[in-house]
């Protein structure tokens, strides 16, 4: 009901952004430039995270604990990074917000695959520390099409959270 519409295409937006899916004003927009079917599912369902969010920002985010979870993992990493001997002194870890400087740090700088790396066991993936909000549908992503028992473990925060929420509607349908 949140999605109206599934656009595939090249669009100049994600070589502006960065981006290869975005969600927007009801609609999903992913690049027609995929590895492969999965590749187009992960895509998909991560941008759903992102309507579902719009929705239901208070059922998700209200009680802090998503948040706390995931800045307290924010804080492991750059304790993780420091030891790995990057320099994360200019660097804001406690911000919950997307901020370009921090993810091209993390990806530009560190690297993803380096950054899965380092931080396994600590987010379901790199992408995940980018933002409170990329960390929430990095969790949506794993609770649906990945392992649920890993998310459980990693991020129980997101994991009750999703699994509460979709009892809720469950209940409503």
């Amino acid at each position: 009901d949140l999605v109206d519409i599934i656009y595939i295409g090249n669009f100049d937006t994600f070589k502006e952004r960065g981006v290869n899916a975005l969600y927007s004003d009801g609609a999903i927009f992913v690049t027609n430039s995929q590895s492969d079917n999965s590749d187009l599912l992960d895509d998909i369902v991560h941008e759903i995270s992102h309507a579902l969010e719009e929705s239901y920002a208070r059922e998700i985010y209200g009680n802090d604990r998503i948040e706390i979870e995931f800045v307290a993992k924010r804080i492991r990493l750059e304790s993780i990074l420091r030891n790995e001997g990057y320099d994360t002194s200019q660097q804001n870890f406690s911000n919950l917000d997307w901020n370009s400087e921090f993810d091209d740090f993390l990806h530009k700088e560190i690297g993803y695959v380096a950054l899965n790396n380092l931080s396994r066991g600590l987010f379901i993936s790199a992408y995940g520390a980018t933002s409170l909000r990329e960390y929430f549908a990095n969790g949506f992503e794993e609770y649906y099409i990945g392992d649920r028992k890993y998310l459980q473990t990693v991020s129980p925060s997101v994991y009750n959270t999703i699994s509460s929420l979709e009892d809720k509607m469950r209940e409503n349908a």
